[in-house]
């Protein structure tokens, strides 16, 4: 079928700009899924969803599909409903689903002002307000729409109010949920960019901002015609700045640790705050299927992005999740010929730590650790009646600990990862192999996923390394990395400095993890 990518509500006059078009095959005679390599977004009124696919999600899904032999591990029958389940974490597969979309129209966005003749476009107000309709998402408004999100076999929920309703992610970011913030983010405890000049220095939400900001700013130029240049003239994306910041990067990466890791590790996942995270009620919560107990523990789990069967994957299936390839390598585990984004998809955090697992010299499970770790807990939790006693909530903070560790330690080696992508890249400055645009990439995602270590209150990153004037291994790693990368026209002595300033970079994140030298040089 043709398929129209259309703007966000933003831009619904221009919906007739067809971008993509595919035919594509699923289970069934009625899976037509757009081919378009990512997750489409089309926030028009009245779309078609896929031939005989009801907009609610109620399809036929045509000749009856195998499940999955697998045994899904993440399932806990109700102690109050008899043959419901007590799992519940839609909320969480929303915003999962909201940075996914965000990151794939900044991704398109250069062509669609390319592609723009009617100037609807070439404004920073126009442009923010685009970013806004994923960050600042109105259900209300906007949730009959569908989201645009493409697996294979095609998704179970069609519509963002498929998924849930009245969710955003800046209502998440960390300092806006500030109940069980275990800083005063909005307050001046935010560090980690020092940057006055482009912004965002004062807290998580300014920080975003400056980065919608200085892509909108872009983006007006762009549509212009006067978009700067990168070295010799190399036109750039729209997102990627001359001074080799990638914004759709930063954004992204920010996003998956201010929104997602800081809601688990700080907030559902935190015992500092009565009534809230592992101090909540065991009780049933009103009439739900859940306690509230289960229910806090769930959304941790959520965060973290793991299917519910993700121990029955292999690292090579989760790794090759996401990206703007259609989500593969997934179980559609009930046989039912669609893939339920609540249960049956591996986001974010859980394909990192696949992709760390699968790349590493001296073998790690972040994997296996992460996944067991959460099941335990929720077991233990199911397993009692009430309150817990204060040895099974000591035994939660044990699993509560090990899925943290696992979880950050996924992410830290993603960011040794991509500083040895940097420094490969700095390797190959004069060279014809090297790519400003990998350059800026590289540098921002390490960037964007080192900041968020601040977010866990139990991160070993916030653990003080005794230097005068140096509070803490963040401090340090951050005073190092800089707020940009250093680039071939530096000079000498600047680029030798740079790279020192990585490699004692790359030890202080080896130290506070434990990471073995090899996987530090070879991630």
């Amino acid at each position: 079928m043709a398929f129209n990518k259309r703007f966000p509500m933003p831009f619904r006059t221009l919906t007739s700009l067809v971008l993509l078009t595919g035919l594509a095959l699923g289970c069934g005679d009625d899976d037509a899924t757009p081919m378009d390599g990512g997750s489409a977004t089309d926030a028009g009124p009245g779309t078609d969803a896929g031939p005989g696919t009801d907009a609610g999600g109620d399809t036929d899904a045509g000749p009856a599909c195998d499940a999955t032999p697998n045994e899904a591990t993440y399932v806990f029958e109700s102690r109050f409903a008899e043959g419901e389940s007590s799992v519940a974490y839609s909320g969480q597969t929303f915003r999962q689903v909201l940075i996914a979309e965000l990151t794939d129209f900044i991704d398109d966005l250069g062509d669609l002002i390319d592609a723009d003749a009617a100037g609807n476009l070439d404004e920073q107000s126009e442009i923010v307000a685009a970013l806004d309709f994923y960050y600042r998402f109105d259900s209300a408004s906007n949730g009959e729409e569908p989201h645009g999100f493409t697996t294979d076999p095609e998704a179970l929920q069609q519509l963002w109010n498929d998924i849930s309703t009245d969710k955003d992610l800046f209502g998440k970011l960390a300092g806006q949920d500030s109940v069980t913030d275990h800083a005063d983010w909005n307050g001046g405890d935010f560090a980690g960019w020092a940057d006055t000049d482009f912004g965002g220095t004062d807290s998580p939400a300014a920080l975003v901002q400056a980065f919608f900001d200085a892509l909108a700013e872009n983006a007006v130029l762009r549509a212009e015609g006067s978009q700067p240049t990168g070295p010799g003239g190399e036109a750039l994306p729209v997102y990627v700045l001359p001074d080799g910041r990638d914004l759709k990067q930063l954004t992204q990466k920010f996003l998956l640790m201010a929104v997602a890791f800081s809601q688990g590790a700080d907030d559902y996942l935190d015992d500092d705050t009565e009534d809230k995270g592992l101090l909540s009620s065991n009780e049933r919560a009103g009439e739900n299927t859940y306690s509230t107990l289960e229910h806090q523990w769930d959304e941790g789990f959520g965060y973290f992005g793991a299917a519910r069967d993700y121990d029955m994957y292999t690292d090579d299936e989760i790794a090759s999740a996401g990206g703007r390839d259609d989500w593969q390598g997934l179980h559609d585990t009930n046989g039912d010929c669609r893939i339920d984004l609540t249960a049956e998809v591996n986001f974010a955090a859980s394909v990192n730590a696949a992709k760390r697992d699968r790349g590493a010299t001296v073998a790690t499970d972040f994997t296996g650790d992460a996944f067991q770790a959460f099941v335990d807990g929720r077991a233990l939790i199911a397993s009692v009646d009430g309150p817990l006693s204060e040895a099974q909530l000591d035994e939660l903070r044990g699993y509560r600990d090990a899925a943290l560790a696992a979880w950050e330690a996924a992410y830290a080696a993603t960011v040794v990862h991509y500083i040895n992508d940097t420094l490969a890249d700095m390797d190959a400055f004069g060279t014809e192999d090297y790519s400003f645009t990998d350059h800026a990439k590289h540098w921002s995602e390490l960037k964007g996923f080192a900041l968020g270590f601040q977010f866990n209150r139990f991160s070993p990153m916030l653990e003080s390394i005794g230097s005068p004037g140096v509070a803490t291994r963040f401090t340090r790693f951050h005073a190092l990395v800089g707020d940009a990368p250093v680039l071939a026209d530096a000079g000498e002595t600047a680029i030798a400095d740079y790279r020192a300033a990585l490699e004692e970079a790359r030890e202080l994140v080896g130290e506070a993890y434990g990471f073995d030298e090899d996987n530090l040089a070879d991630w």
